[in-house]
């Protein structure tokens, strides 16, 4: 009987293992999903690149590179992750669990990634390519060639709630360690109205209060698909994407 995951996939593997691996961190062992990211993210740009190039034969390559950035990073692909409902399925490290790594979305990007990889290996390229069709389809159709790729996590989240009149987030330091050369901040992410709240760090409060932004946004994405969340807050007591 194929997966929840495999069903929104599409695709029922014949080698469940790799399905397991592909959804497998480094930091729970061994056998992880890292191979499996390597050749995904191959698989992923050669079948965006042949997408939209059969879909907009008129665009000259400047803009297809853009298009293509547009569609494959890790925004992107952290968002596909969270309609898969990829999160919870994760397999982490007790580390990992701690500190929220089923919402990072390098972790989240990864992964799907690695999905894509295990098609790949389990039925081949025509097989992976039809479930990146799928899963960039509405993309393909919406997505701006002429833009700049990638928006940061703080850039993305603050877009998301004012399009929707929210209030933006509230950041706040609740950590420093390190010596003053090598600091590590922690920073809450705070988003009242939606009843959200994250953790993040980095080696400046910039780059932690990004990484708490970018599980805020896509603990919202996860929301909106309709699949379970537990704030990295709230693993911490009873679950950060680099």
């Amino acid at each position: 009987m194929a997966s929840t995951l495999e069903i929104k996939l599409g695709y029922t593997f014949t080698e469940p293992a790799l399905l397991i691996q592909a959804t497998t961190h480094r930091s729970f062992g061994a056998h992880h999903n890292e191979r499996l990211e390597f050749l995904g993210d191959s698989v992923l740009n050669c079948a965006i690149a042949k997408l939209i190039f059969d879909s907009y034969p008129a665009m000259p390559e400047g803009e297809l590179s853009r298009l293509r950035a547009n569609l494959v990073n890790q925004s992107v692909l952290a968002e596909i992750a969270a309609e898969l409902g990829v999160g919870p399925l994760l397999r982490l490290g007790e580390g990992e669990l701690k500190t929220g790594g089923a919402s990072r979305p390098s972790i989240l990007a990864d992964a799907v990634e690695a999905l894509l990889g295990a098609a790949f290996v389990d039925a081949g390229f025509d097989c992976a390519c039809a479930i990146v069709k799928r899963l960039f389809a509405v993309r393909l159709r919406t997505v701006d060639g002429k833009t700049a790729p990638d928006k940061d996590g703080k850039t993305a989240l603050q877009e998301w709630l004012q399009a929707r009149h929210l209030p933006l987030p509230q950041y706040a330091v609740t950590r420093i360690d390190g010596e003053a050369h090598q600091q590590i901040f922690e920073v809450h992410c705070n988003i009242v109205s939606e009843s959200i709240a994250t953790s993040g760090s980095g080696h400046s409060r910039r780059a932690a209060e990004q990484d708490a932004a970018s599980k805020a946004y896509v603990a919202l994405l996860q929301r909106k698909a309709g699949t379970s969340l537990t704030s990295p807050a709230k693993q911490n007591k009873v679950k950060s994407r680099g």
